[in-house]
């Protein structure tokens, strides 16, 4: 139903998804491993599969990969599942539970915003160093660094390896697509082998010389913390550096060309009709950098979309299809600055929804306002041309004018 290789739907998806969600709540294909997807289209729906334990990320709670189609794992990605294997996105209760208490101390709303400072420090410099008078690349210049910056100063990672696990992690996201090839498969369990190494050295130094950084909190617990395994501490490093920048970049080149795409939006914020933490919920809203998200049935008689599930079904969740549900937003493909609406799907929901929505948010609002400060007449360049992904989606570049 959905070619998810085409060009021009990458480019833009939302008119394909928009006749499919008002023809039908839900949809079957069948994926690369062989088994169907159920795809959720609607809202309602999606909001609600999110929050329902009778679905999980993974079946092992309580079936086999033989029990629900799945071919054995493959050898040659072995670095790549081990890298996966504790990550908190492919965990359930109780493992899941244990892992994300830990980790949540570093992303609480009071100690993100305590960050809000060095984050608007670390803006107006990244801003100060690009060409005021050309156009300049709002990823490559801006976005990327600026976001590795900030999760990396959170973690405790060395500034120097910032460009280094940004390579690794381009890699490795490739194995989240739906039609991911050999080589890029072969790319990411190279990745995956390096990244794994890097972690452990870090693990080793952090425990030589603690410091106040939440790698330091995951490798030298503290009384009230049970000990994670260096396996488990390197899943959630390379978990929360992937996540904690990944989704950003592309989140804020989404927002940002939507934004200066809309007539009167960057106006709004530039003369402070509207704050940016507004903004950002449109943003996010309105072209998610997440555009997907699979859970399996883990029980029987599950119904979505009036379609009853066995055990051992995959469904499929569409986000941007859901943000753009008429049903709750009204005038959804319209860009409104000043919507508002903080109910979009972008950061998941229930016991995986996403840990970094607090950081996402306020660097988010920290690089509109600084940008719009600095560059108050910021246009377009040029039309900005879609990554050829689905999965993860953004662009590759965004040439701007300042």
């Amino acid at each position: 139903m959905i070619d998810f290789t085409d060009r021009a739907f990458l480019a833009d998806p939302y008119p394909t998804l928009n006749r499919i969600r008002e023809e039908t709540p839900l949809f079957a294909m069948e994926g690369a491993e062989g088994t169907s997807r159920w795809f959720l289209t609607r809202y309602d729906d999606v909001f609600a599969a999110l929050r329902d334990r009778r679905l999980g990320r993974v079946p092992e709670p309580v079936m086999t990969r033989e029990e629900v189609g799945l071919p054995p794992l493959r050898p040659d990605w072995k670095p790549y599942y081990d890298l996966e294997r504790w990550s908190l996105l492919m965990l359930e209760p109780p493992d899941h539970r244990r892992l994300r208490q830990l980790v949540f101390r570093a992303f609480t709303p009071k100690r993100i915003e305590a960050l809000r400072p060095e984050t608007t420090r670390l803006a107006k410099r990244l801003i100060s160093q690009v060409d005021s008078d050309g156009t300049f690349d709002l990823l490559s210049d801006f976005a990327q660094p600026f976001s590795v910056g900030v999760i990396a100063g959170l973690l405790g990672v060395p500034p120097e390896a910032e460009a280094q696990f940004l390579d690794w992690s381009h890699r490795i996201v490739k194995m989240y697509e739906l039609d991911t090839t050999e080589d890029q498969a072969a790319a990411a369990v190279r990745a995956s082998e390096e990244f794994d190494r890097w972690c452990r050295d870090l693990i080793v130094a952090k425990r030589a010389a603690p410091q106040d950084d939440l790698v330091t909190a995951l490798c030298v617990p503290d009384a009230g913390s049970s000990a994670l395994s260096d396996d488990e501490i390197v899943s959630t490093i390379v978990l929360l550096l992937n996540a904690g920048h990944e989704a950003t970049v592309n989140a804020l080149g989404n927002g940002l060309v939507a934004m200066l795409s809309t007539d009167r939006a960057w106006a709004a914020i530039r003369d402070g009709m509207v704050e940016p933490d507004v903004a950002v919920e449109e943003m996010i809203r309105f072209d998610p950098p997440l555009q997907l998200f699979e859970r399996w049935v883990l029980a029987d008689d599950v119904v979505y979309g009036g379609r009853s599930f066995a055990r051992g079904e995959k469904i499929a969740l569409l986000f941007g299809s859901a943000n753009r549900d008429p049903r709750h937003f009204p005038s959804p493909d319209d860009f409104n600055v000043s919507r508002g609406d903080s109910s979009h799907i972008t950061f998941g929901g229930g016991i995986h929804s996403c840990i970094g929505a607090p950081l996402a948010r306020m660097e988010l609002s920290v690089a509109i306002r600084g940008l719009a400060e600095a560059m108050p007449r910021l246009r377009l360049a040029a039309t900005p041309v879609r990554d050829a992904a689905f999965v993860i989606h953004g662009y590759a570049a965004v040439h701007l004018t300042a």
